[in-house]
C-alpha cells in the first residue's frame, strides 16, 4: 500500500515536498520492507506532506490503542446522586441492581466509585487507602464481587495534588505507583479528575497516567475530566478513551441542554476508541420533567456520549427504568458505525439533531426546545437524504413505524419534548 502511494504522488514530489520531507519518505520506504502494512500505514501517515494519504478505514491519527471504548461506555456512576456519601454496601448493591433491573443485559457494565472513597493521607510507602471507615473490605474485594456479577469497577482520582472533595490524594507525581494500584486490585475504569492542579496544562498532566496505565497491561478505560478546560476533543484522543467536553452537569433543564451545546461542536473528532463526554446521566434524579429527561437520554445517545447513569438505580421507580431501557435508542449510541450525531438545524428554539448509523441508516432527533408546543420538521436536506429518496421511519419512543415516508418527516411537540426516529432507506 505504501508503494502505490508513493507512485500515485512521485510527479508532484518535486513541487510540493520539501529535501527533509523526501528523506523522510524514502526511509520509510526502506522501513516498509520489514513493517508489516498496518505499521508501514502509521508511519506513512505521520510523514504525510499537505496532502490526505491515509487509507479510508484509518480516520483518526494517534489513537490510544488499549482495545477498550469501540463504543461509548455504559455504565453507573456514584457522584451525581450520592456525591460523597459513598459506601462498599452501596457499591454491592448497586452492582446487584444492576443485574436484577436487566440493565447489565441492555449493555451497563460499568459501576464507578467517585470521589471521597479514600483517605485523607498515603501510608508509608506512598500508597492511596481506601477510607475504612466506608470501605473497609477493600477495593480488591469489592472488585471480585463486582466481576462475580459480570460487571465492571470503576474508580476515580485526580491530576492534581488532592481530589476535587479535598479529602483524599490526587495522583499528580503518582501516576506509576497508583497504576499499579489500581491494576493490582483489578480497576477496569478510570475517571481522572482536575483540581488542585498547580495550573500545569492538561496537556502535560494526562499523559502520564495513560502511560502509566498501559504499563500495568491490565486494560483499564480512561476518561479524562478536564472539563473542556484545553479543548481536549484536538488533542486528547492518544491519551484517553473518552474527554470531557464540558464543566459539570446539574440536575436541570438549563445545565443538560447546554453540557449538550457545548459537546456538539467537537461531534467531528469522536470516534471508536475515543469519545467526547458531555457528563453523566441525570435521567431519574428528579430535578426535571419525563419529557426533559427523554431529550437528555435521546440526544446523549444520537451524540454518542458515555451512558453513565446517575441516579439510584436500587430504587428505579417504572419511568426512569423505561427511560433508561430503551433499547432502540441505545442501539444508536452502540452503532458500530461510531459516528457522533449533531445538531443540524435550529429556528426559534426548534432543532433538529441527526447522524449516520451502520447500513445507510440516520437516526434523527425533533426536539421542541421552545417554551410552547410547536410542530418541529426534518427536511431531507437538512439530514443528508437526497430529496425524493423513501425512507421507513421507526419512532424509537413510540416503537411504531411509518413506511414510504418522503421528502420531510415532522412531529406536533409539547414544550421541551422530542421524537427520536430512525430512517432507513428504501
Amino acid at each position: 500500500m505504501v508503494y502505490n502511494m508513493i507512485i500515485q504522488y512521485s510527479s508532484n514530489w518535486s513541487c510540493n515536498l520539501s529535501m527533509m520531507a523526501r528523506l523522510a519518505l524514502c526511509l520509510l520506504v526502506m522501513l516498509s520492507n520489514n513493517a508489516s502494512s498496518s505499521s508501514a500505514r502509521l508511519l506513512f501517515n505521520r510523514t504525510r506532506g499537505g496532502f490526505t494519504i491515509m487509507p479510508k478505514e484509518v480516520h483518526r491519527r494517534n489513537l490510544l490503542d488499549n482495545g477498550l471504548g469501540h463504543t461509548p461506555p455504559m455504565g453507573w456512576n456514584s457522584w451525581n446522586h450520592f456525591a460523597c456519601n459513598i459506601k462498599e454496601d452501596l457499591i454491592r448493591e448497586t452492582a446487584d441492581a444492576m443485574v436484577s433491573t436487566g440493565l447489565a443485559a441492555l449493555g451497563y457494565q460499568y459501576i464507578n466509585i467517585d470521589d471521597c472513597w479514600g483517605e485523607l493521607n498515603r501510608d508509608s510507602k506512598g500508597n492511596l487507602v481506601p477510607k475504612a471507615s466506608t470501605f473497609p473490605s477493600g477495593m480488591k474485594a469489592l472488585a471480585d464481587y463486582v466481576h462475580k456479577n459480570g460487571l465492571k469497577l470503576g474508580i476515580y482520582s485526580d491530576a492534581g495534588n488532592q481530589t476535587c472533595s479535598k479529602t483524599m490524594p490526587g495522583s499528580l507525581g503518582h501516576e506509576e505507583q497508583d497504576a499499579k494500584t489500581f491494576a493490582s486490585w483489578g480497576i477496569d475504569y478510570l475517571k481522572y479528575d482536575n483540581c488542585e492542579n498547580n495550573n500545569i496544562s492538561p496537556k502535560e498532566r494526562y499523559p502520564p497516567m495513560s502511560e502509566a496505565l498501559a504499563n500495568t497491561g491490565r486494560p483499564i478505560f480512561f476518561s479524562l475530566c478536564e472539563w473542556g478546560s484545553e479543548d481536549p476533543a484536538t488533542w486528547a484522543k492518544s491519551v484517553g478513551n473518552s474527554w470531557r467536553t464540558t464543566g459539570d452537569i446539574q440536575d436541570k433543564w438549563d445545565s443538560m441542554i447546554s453540557r449538550a451545546d457545548l459537546n456538539d461542536k467537537w461531534a467531528s473528532y469522536a470516534g471508536p476508541g475515543g469519545w467526547n463526554d458531555p457528563d453523566m446521566l441525570e435521567v431519574g434524579n428528579g430535578g426535571m420533567t419525563t419529557e426533559e429527561y427523554r431529550a437528555h437520554f435521546s440526544i446523549w445517545s444520537l451524540a454518542k456520549a458515555p451512558l453513565l447513569i446517575g441516579c439510584d438505580i436500587r430504587a428505579l421507580d417504572a419511568t426512569t427504568k423505561e427511560l433508561l431501557s430503551n433499547k432502540e435508542v441505545i442501539a444508536v449510541n452502540q452503532d458500530k458505525l461510531g459516528v457522533q450525531g449533531k445538531k443540524v438545524k435550529s429556528t426559534n428554539d426548534l432543532e433538529v439533531w441527526a447522524g449516520p448509523l451502520s447500513n445507510n441508516k440516520v437516526a434523527v432527533i425533533l426536539w421542541n426546545r421552545s417554551s410552547s408546543k410547536a410542530k418541529v420538521t426534518a427536511s431531507w436536506s437538512d439530514i443528508g437524504l437526497k430529496p425524493g429518496t423513501s425512507v421507513e421511519a421507526r419512532d424509537l419512543w413510540a416503537h411504531s413505524t411509518q413506511s414510504s415516508v418522503s421528502g420531510e418527516i415532522s412531529a406536533e411537540l409539547d414544550s421541551h419534548a422530542c421524537k427520536m426516529y430512525v430512517v432507513t432507506p428504501n
